[in-house]
């Protein structure tokens, strides 16, 4: 499921992201209307709550409406179609990434240390895995964490147009092996089979209706017989659940992959330092 942010009103949508008075809007007119206590940021921070807890396909203004015990209706006096409720969403929740990092020392530790804190945040709210980055929100704290990335790449002195590409590179790395990993987890509740179930019937009719795969796929199979065993996964402790199998492998490709990138940065570094 992909969403698209900024199908609202254009000016409606950048006002309320940008409004001089966030996060604090509450009504207090007096009369007739909605109730007090009732605010743009409330409706926000219910439909962020809503969207971790069920997912982005439970998103209404109803559902919402119903979390602060207020109809649908009542909401469209603040944020004016779920349109830009989204919107809305979407950059209040950037507002949970860390700003600040060392860059005036190590840029290769403070880059690591933004891509795990990026890979946890999309992780806490897998749903905006699911909004599109081909039409960015436009927002103040979605902003804030693509300055706080340029920043620590500055540190490395490479020219910015090379900047400009390792911001999109980094990004979308990040966001694939967060994406896989969300995948993980949601996979045996969707389908109802666990992780197990599924690989153990598909790998057993792999070797019945493919006798000769090793010598159809020679170099994966040269890869997978070249790899160190991967160790078992240490039992889940009591209470907590077993890490799926594809999360694990995601995470081991996040940590080697974003090893070689930032060794792609240091080349590149080192290029630029050559007379």
């Amino acid at each position: 499921m992909v969403v698209f942010a900024g199908q609202g009103d254009a000016r409606r949508s950048m006002s309320l992201l940008w409004r001089p008075d966030r996060p604090e809007q509450q009504d207090r007119r007096p009369g007739p209307g909605p109730r007090p206590g009732l605010s743009v940021d409330a409706i926000v921070t219910a439909a962020v709550a809503v969207a971790d807890e069920d997912g982005m396909a439970a998103l209404s203004m109803r559902a919402v409406g119903e979390r602060l015990g207020r109809t649908a209706m009542a909401l469209y006096t603040y944020v004016p179609s779920k349109s830009e409720l989204l919107d809305l969403m979407y950059d209040a929740v950037h507002a949970e990434l860390p700003m600040e990092y060392d860059d005036t020392g190590d840029w290769r530790a403070g880059l690591t240390d933004w891509a795990r804190d990026t890979l946890e945040f999309q992780l806490r709210h897998p749903w905006v895995l699911q909004v599109s980055q081909a039409r960015p929100v436009l927002g103040p704290h979605e902003y804030a964490g693509l300055d706080t990335l340029v920043r620590l790449l500055r540190t490395t002195g490479l020219e910015a147009h090379l900047l400009r590409r390792l911001v999109g590179t980094l990004s979308h790395f990040v966001r694939g092996c967060a994406g896989t990993v969300a995948e993980a987890r949601q996979a045996a509740a969707a389908t109802g089979e666990s992780d197990e179930e599924w690989w153990f019937a598909r790998s057993a009719l792999l070797g019945e209706v493919a006798p000769d795969f090793a010598e159809r796929y020679p170099d994966l199979m040269a890869m997978e017989t070249g790899s160190a065993p991967q160790p078992p996964a240490p039992a889940p402790a009591p209470g907590e659940e077993a890490v799926p199998y594809p999360e694990r492998e995601a995470r081991e490709t996040f940590d080697v992959g974003l090893g070689v990138l930032l060794d792609g940065i240091e080349a590149a570094i080192g290029r630029t330092a050559t007379p």
